[in-house]
């Protein structure tokens, strides 16, 4: 049940990440399904895709060498990776969860992609699934113009 206290919610499922190695999946996705890549970056070890899907994204993540998408390849092959939730109020969502002793795998909010800021609950906390919380875009992808923002 829900917490009628909580300072913060989730507002909507932001996207679900499947990792994948080689660069034909998007247009794959593209061809079968009709949904176009919007946004793209490249990270240490991966490339992130982003393709809208209703008010969600399909996340494509393509391994491009050593890196979390690699190891998660090598352990479990292609396939869901995790689920990212957007919630109304990110640092209020982290502190909450630490406060009750939820184990993270960040311990405080960091850069994501496209203007969002991102933390994610580890595994083991979340019944073996990896849950990404967003933070409310500052921006929003619009017509598929804008790219994903850089991280650090």
């Amino acid at each position: 049940m829900g917490d009628p206290d909580r300072t913060w919610r989730v507002t909507r499922l932001h996207h679900v990440a499947f990792a994948h190695l080689g660069d034909d999946l998007p247009r794959r996705f593209a061809d079968l399904l009709g949904l176009p890549c919007v946004a793209e970056e490249r990270a240490e070890g991966f490339v992130e895709r982003m393709l809208p899907a209703g008010d969600s994204f399909v996340q494509l993540l393509e391994a491009t060498g050593p890196g979390v998408v690699g190891r998660f390849l090598e352990r479990r092959g292609p396939g869901l990776h995790h689920v990212a939730l957007e919630v109304s109020d990110l640092d209020e969502a982290v502190a909450d969860l630490l406060a009750r002793g939820v184990r993270l795998v960040d311990r405080a909010p960091r850069p994501g992609g496209m203007g969002t800021r991102i933390a994610f609950i580890h595994p083991a906390a979340a019944g073996g699934l990896l849950v990404e919380l967003v933070g409310q875009a500052q921006a929003s992808v619009a017509g598929g113009e804008d790219q994903i923002a850089g991280r650090s």
